[in-house]
């Protein structure tokens, strides 16, 4: 059901290298019960554009916080498709090269969520600003109607106080000024959190994933019910 095709990353280190790490098969997980809801519309596709943390990167493609909400939208009987456009390593100029191909595909709902590997390289705050501005505009441009989620990040402490603070900021300032449903830290409850995350103390294990996907959902799934 799902088109899951790329990769992207985490915070607390430099996630280059993470781009070479192998998937590890995992189980598909089961859909999340919630009430019934009937929809007769055709499918509309929501598209995940981000980090290695979208991807899922080191887990089963079916076990990233995309897949996830995949089941709770067919557990409600919502014409949604969910595709995983995830990139390990991608930054926001990265992002911004790469956006025009995946909008060859009809989009309803964009969810946004880069800048994490911008942050951890240092990039000047207004240029990820920028770049991310850039991405919004195309994707209005070529769907004018389309709902937008902006997925905030945050860095260490040891990026400085006002770095640190910029870069939280931007994400928030960008939502507000395009419109769009923000989800204040997309890492909330799993960033730091040992046991939440992978060997390599970056990426989300199975059950960090998980509450990545109640974060972006309680906050998507009003407008998809809308």
């Amino acid at each position: 059901m799902l088109r899951i095709t790329f990769a992207l990353s985490l915070i607390i280190i430099v996630i280059t290298s993470c781009g070479d790490n192998a998937n590890k098969a995992k189980d598909t997980e089961n859909p999340t019960t919630e009430t019934t809801i009937v929809a007769n519309t055709p499918n509309k596709n929501i598209l995940f554009f981000g980090t290695s943390l979208t991807a899922g990167l080191g887990l089963n493609q079916s076990e990233a916080y995309p897949a996830l909400i995949q089941h709770k939208i067919d557990s409600l009987n919502l014409n949604y498709k969910v595709i995983n456009g995830g990139l390990s390593g991608e930054t926001s100029a990265g992002g911004k090269s790469r956006i025009d191909w995946l909008l060859k595909q009809p989009i309803s709902v964009f969810v946004l969520e880069l800048g994490a590997n911008d942050g951890l390289r240092g990039i000047p705050v207004k240029e990820t600003r920028a770049n991310l501005q850039a991405i919004i505009n195309r994707v209005k441009e070529k769907y004018p109607d389309v709902i937008m989620v902006m997925e905030g990040m945050q860095m260490p402490p040891n990026m400085g106080e006002k770095y640190t603070q910029d870069f939280k900021e931007t994400f928030s300032l960008l939502a507000k000024e395009n419109d769009m449903i923000y989800v204040p830290f997309l890492l909330e409850g799993v960033g730091g959190v040992a046991k939440l995350n992978q060997d390599d103390g970056i990426h989300p294990t199975k059950e960090g994933q998980k509450i990545l996907a109640e974060n972006v959902w309680k906050m998507l799934k009003p407008a998809l019910l809308d």
